[in-house]
């Protein structure tokens, strides 16, 4: 039994408070209690605390060494703690957690909350990277906190993912159906982050942000946001004559007019998709020209309307993944140059008229609007940026009309 009284008068003072806080440590790291301890500069005092513990005097020098083994020896023959150093040390400060011991207990506990998911990637091999990353990464520890928080987190995750790709639900009510409420997936939910996070994965889409990019990412495992909001403008594109989009779609096909899908009719009425050459602009006057000036045996055409959105990457990949073969041209301005740096980084296209030496031929010299701006670069042609700084010049797609329309006759 221990004796408070008496522990407290031999290792309670203040003096030898740090061989209390050492001896605690190595038990909390189950580090053994048979070494000695080093003390550098200690003080007189100190020095005389061990002095009156031991019952001799310390060795000489700028350092105190205490041998463990000896102050467990005192403390139980002095019946303070017949159990020893180690009971005496939690008598005087409490119990004392082996952290090893707590790590192993804590891994398992989010072993256990991970479990969910690895019925998903025997569903999805492909989220084997996604999942390493997140729990590489502390992302579910930083989002949830504790093993116990994670549990159902990761459960309501394993739950979408499972029943991913969707055909085309909207997202709120997909949600409802398999998260237990509508706004779970909602921009700000820990669930979205991380359902967002795999959904990529799984898609195989870049990183990124932004609403758009959002859309983007949902659509591509059949989930909708917004998803009539979102449209893409298209000439010459066929669809599937047993749903409504197909009919449409072929209608407009057959009359040579312009068709504005929106991201809803691409997710669940697709149109047809062949390994053909498609070509993409910027701006929606080249598809109006196309229109009235081929209306017949023209290629397919895509308008991006500036920068694209979800709709427009959604049937752009669709396309690319049917064997299309994508060109892009755009407008001959910082903005174009941004924009282009966003299909080509994005998508497997090649420039279409987009060089340096296309610009060239296009470009005059006091004609025209002046290049203004904040710079950019081009990165599928690493000379066009300085050929247009150097001219001074912005062309728009307007102005190469004519030449884009032969390469469509063709």
């Amino acid at each position: 039994m221990t004796d408070r009284a008496r522990l407290e008068r031999l290792l309670g003072g203040e003096d030898l408070s740090w061989l209390v806080a050492r001896v605690r440590r190595r038990m909390a790291r189950g580090e053994p209690l048979d070494v000695p301890v080093i003390l550098t500069g200690a003080t007189s005092r100190q020095r005389s605390a061990v002095q009156l513990l031991l019952g001799r005097r310390p060795r000489p020098g700028g350092t105190l060494t205490v041998s463990l083994a000896a102050v467990d020896e005192v403390v139980r023959r002095s019946g303070a703690c017949p159990d020893g150093l180690s009971a005496a040390i939690t008598a005087l400060t409490g119990e004392v957690t082996d952290r090893a011991e707590a790590a192993a207990e804590l891994d398992r506990r989010w072993q256990a909350a991970f479990a969910p998911l690895h019925g998903v990637i025997e569903l999805h091999p492909e989220l084997t990277e996604w999942l390493y990353r997140a729990r590489a990464s502390g992302l579910v520890r930083r989002l949830a906190g504790t093993p116990e928080s994670a549990t159902p987190l990761l459960a309501s995750l394993a739950s979408v993912l499972t029943q991913l790709p969707a055909q085309g639900d909207p997202l709120g009510r997909f949600a409802a159906q398999h998260a237990g409420e509508a706004h779970a997936l909602d921009q700000d939910r820990p669930l979205a982050t991380l359902a967002l996070g795999a959904a990529r994965a799984m898609s195989g889409l870049p990183d990124g942000n932004g609403a758009e990019w959002r859309r983007e990412v949902w659509a591509s495992v059949g989930l909708l946001c917004d998803d009539v909001s979102s449209t893409v403008l298209t000439l010459g594109l066929s669809g599937d004559p047993r749903t409504a989009t197909g009919r449409a779609l072929a209608i407009l096909h057959e009359a040579g007019q312009p068709a504005v899908l929106t991201l809803r009719q691409l997710v669940r009425e697709p149109p047809q998709l062949a390994a053909c050459e498609v070509f993409i602009c910027e701006n929606p006057v080249v598809v109006s020209a196309a229109a009235d000036q081929l209306p017949d045996g023209r290629a397919p055409l895509i308008c991006t309307h500036g920068q694209p959105g979800a709709a427009v990457m959604h049937l752009l990949r669709a396309l690319a993944s049917a064997g299309a073969r994508l060109r892009y041209h755009g407008d001959f301005d910082w903005g174009g140059l941004r924009i282009g740096n966003v299909i080509f980084g994005r998508i497997p296209a090649s420039p279409w008229r987009f060089h340096a030496a296309d610009y060239r031929a296009v470009a005059q010299p006091g004609h025209g609007r002046r290049l203004t701006g904040p710079p950019a670069t081009a990165h599928w042609d690493p000379c066009l940026a300085g050929t247009m700084r150097e001219a001074g010049v912005a062309v728009e797609e307007e102005h190469t009309v004519d030449d884009l329309l032969s390469d469509l006759a063709r």
